[in-house]
């Protein structure tokens, strides 16, 4: 399917099939979860650099053999034109932003196309207020390439909402 031969225990050899059940509403929990951090630019929060901060930041990543064995990937949308990408890590990777991540997260899973993250967010700001909770930031958390997406038939993105 692909010549990512990222995760090559997936069927797809790249992303994972993703399970929403444990991250749709649920409370997620990070502690000092290891992340290596890039920048991408936008237009209107469209990437437009995505695939090759994605490939730099992999081969990185695995030459350093600080692959995650549980993918996780969070976009900080801090503006229209660009967004930070935290990458999850195994261990410190030379030569990279790496960073650590804590906090607590209300999280719901959302399937469909990019046109629709306007809805989604909205929802997960309902959400939230319908929880007595009041959100510091929100992640967006893509879970599988858009070549994976169109391989398992379903494009889930998990949007996660510090309180």
């Amino acid at each position: 399917m692909t010549t990512n031969k990222i995760y090559p225990d997936s069927e797809t050899g790249c992303c994972p099939r993703f399970d929403p059940v444990p991250w749709d509403k649920k409370v997620i929990v990070l502690k000092d979860r290891l992340f290596m951090k890039e920048h991408v630019s936008s237009v209107m929060h469209i990437p437009v650099n995505f695939g090759s901060v994605m490939k730099r930041s992999m081969e990185k990543i695995t030459s350093a053999g600080a692959l995650s064995p549980e993918p996780l990937m969070l976009s900080d949308e801090k503006s229209l034109w660009g967004s930070d990408i935290y990458i999850a890590i195994s261990k410190e990777v030379p030569g990279a932003n790496n960073v650590r991540v804590s906090g607590t997260f209300l999280s719901r899973v959302f399937e469909g196309e990019f046109k629709e993250m306007g809805r989604f967010v909205k929802e997960m700001k309902g959400y939230v207020k319908s929880e007595n909770k009041t959100m510091k930031k929100m992640y967006f958390y893509y879970t599988t390439c858009p070549a994976c997406a169109k391989h398992y038939g379903k494009n889930y993105v998990v949007l996660l909402a510090e309180i």
